[in-house]
């Protein structure tokens, strides 16, 4: 009796195990029965913010003068700005930071023998930012001629955006995805089957760069300002189920 208890439990353990092995396999058929894709979506677009900056500066013995120096050169700066159509009030001008001005002096041997004072410099740094992009573009370009009127001046290239990012992205993930499920239904079709409902999906980086230019994805996602014409690009890796 004991012995036919014992081959009683070891072939109900035997079928269970065979079931448990078969239905393990199962699942991990249907789990692979699936076809993963990645769609991509890209556009083109204009900047419609520019932001520019720039600075002035005065070196002088006595602060005093360098102060009321910068003041001369920051009319003529908001002059320039106001006769191309900018307001003043446009300008956001920073604070005036004051550095101590200093030169190495050697012996005639050549020998160093310190440093001494040879005055100050001041700097006031100033930026634009507007929507008149055409109009703070050509001020960008032609500021330069108040260095011809004696104006201490220093610019710097404008910075490109777009104010409706947000806008653009959602359109590429709506592309990039009917993208994919055009690829899943093509090999779908030639496998003789049908896609069904999403499995999974994963969105890939955000990428700006500029129009035709040769710039190279970044894996963080890449934000081109130095264009003002721009293109947007974004991946989607989207599972289907297979029906």
């Amino acid at each position: 009796m004991k012995n036919y208890l014992k081959y009683v439990i070891i072939g109900v353990a035997i079928v269970v195990s065979a079931w448990l092995l078969a239905d393990a396999y199962t699942y991990k058929y249907r789990s692979e029965d699936t076809i993963t894709v990645t769609g991509l979506g890209e556009t083109e677009f204009e900047s419609d913010l520019i932001v520019w900056s720039g600075s002035i500066y005065a070196e002088t013995y006595n602060v005093a003068d360098g102060y009321a120096e910068i003041e001369r050169y920051k009319k003529q700066v908001l002059q320039f700005v106001e006769s191309k159509g900018i307001a003043a009030e446009d300008v956001v001008f920073n604070f005036i930071v004051v550095d101590k001005m200093y030169a190495t002096k050697y012996n005639d041997e050549g020998n160093y023998m310190g440093q001494y004072f040879t005055g100050y410099e001041l700097t006031q740094s100033f930026s634009i930012e507007s929507e008149e992009v055409d109009v703070v573009e050509e001020i960008s370009r032609e500021i330069s001629s108040l260095i011809a009127k004696g104006v201490n001046l220093n610019v710097y290239s404008p910075d490109y955006y777009y104010t409706r990012l947000d806008d653009v992205k959602l359109s590429l993930i709506e592309q990039a995805s009917a993208d994919a499920r055009a690829r899943a239904e093509k090999i779908a079709t030639a496998a003789g089957t049908e896609i069904g409902g999403v499995a999974s999906a994963r969105m890939g980086v955000f990428q700006i760069t500029g129009r035709n230019s040769d710039e190279e994805y970044s894996a963080g996602g890449s934000f081109n300002t130095s264009s003002r014409e721009k293109k947007a690009r974004i991946t989607m890796r989207i599972e289907y189920k297979i029906d």
